[in-house]
């Protein structure tokens, strides 16, 4: 991944706090056929990221009988927004401005093992989906389905469990600009009405510092 080194994240956790709050992430792994590349959540625990798969799945097809574990590459996405010139204060003293877009990715290289426990993928799914549902209501959890239908559920898929290796983070919010173009560009995206973009904003407050007095 293309860093300069005004964009490397703020330190390791921030990067771990992205995973939780944006856990789909997109799984990349070589195959002797190529790559082969899947979408899917991956919980954060104990240092590693937790998952499962269909045994359908084609990462799951040919690497069930190679030895483990395996390297791959989680790619997790935060945030992110387009950057019109408009924000930029420059832009009416020199002209000399271009759109970009500003984001927030994380970076994950590490071993996969499959999981074929059926208490170990009982007790990740248990988690998984507490997580998730905690910001519903009436929230759903694993026993309220029929207990046959989750049996047959779980013979589909297998368990996956990575442990990380690498982490790199990239916060990409403006750093490069002037302290007046950050600014335009934190209102700008303060008053968007993408959620990412409020978001965006966040994150940039955070690392810059910014305020608006």
């Amino acid at each position: 991944m293309y860093l300069p080194k005004q964009f490397t994240a703020p330190d390791d956790q921030a990067g771990l706090d992205i995973i939780r709050r944006y856990p789909f992430a997109t799984l990349i792994a070589t195959l002797p056929t190529g790559l082969e590349v899947n979408h899917l959540p991956l919980s954060l625990q104990e240092g590693g990221l937790c998952g499962h798969m269909a045994r359908a799945n084609p990462l799951w097809v040919a690497l069930q009988s190679q030895p483990s574990p395996q390297p791959v590459m989680a790619i997790f996405h935060g945030p992110h927004a387009y950057v019109t010139p408009s924000w930029y204060h420059s832009k009416a003293q020199s002209g000399r401005v271009v759109p970009t877009w500003n984001y927030v990715v994380v970076h994950v290289q590490g071993q996969l093992r499959f999981v074929e426990d059926e208490n170990w993928l009982r007790t990740q799914l248990r988690a998984q989906t507490a997580q998730q549902e905690s910001e519903f209501e009436h929230t759903w959890q694993l026993e309220d389905a029929p207990a046959d239908f989750i049996d047959r559920m779980l013979q589909a898929v297998v368990g996956i469990e990575i442990k990380i290796t690498e982490l790199t983070g990239k916060w990409k919010v403006s750093q490069n600009q002037s302290l007046e173009n950050q600014l335009g560009v934190w209102q700008g995206l303060q008053a968007s009405k993408e959620a990412h973009a409020r978001e965006l904003a966040v994150l940039m407050q955070a690392v810059s510092g910014l305020n608006s007095h």
